[in-house]
């Protein structure tokens, strides 16, 4: 199982693999063809109330997580071959923002990762 995560801002590198944007708002100043990408999944990005929720404050970190996760839980049609994919080989999941520890990246890898640990690919 291999995913790692990666600002959209940083330079592609081979050993990326399949690259997913999981934000649903285009980043800042890029333009679309300049990102080298496999799939943008906007239906894998938090709602735009969780997100205006959370505003990117690591004190609403755990609330954030686990309200995603809520949100990720009725979506498994769009994460779940990303999940499968990710068994078998290398994705990185890219994201915008400026923090790199408390964004939905980190949560949606974490997310990704304890269902395959749990579940395994099918």
């Amino acid at each position: 199982m291999s995913i790692t995560i990666k600002r959209v801002y940083e330079p592609a590198a081979k050993a990326d693999g399949y690259r997913v944007l999981i934000d649903r708002l285009w980043p800042r100043g890029l333009k679309k063809e300049a990102v080298p990408l496999d799939l943008w999944a906007k239906e894998l990005a938090p709602s735009t109330a969780l997100r205006k929720w959370f505003g990117h404050d690591p004190a609403l970190w755990d609330g954030f997580r686990h309200r995603y996760a809520s949100e990720l839980d009725a979506l498994a049609e769009y994460w779940q071959p990303l999940a499968e994919r990710a068994a078998r080989h290398h994705v990185t999941l890219l994201y915008g923002a400026r923090d790199e520890e408390h964004n939905n990246a980190v949560a949606m890898k974490a997310y990704l990762e304890n269902w395959l640990h749990t579940h395994g690919p099918r």
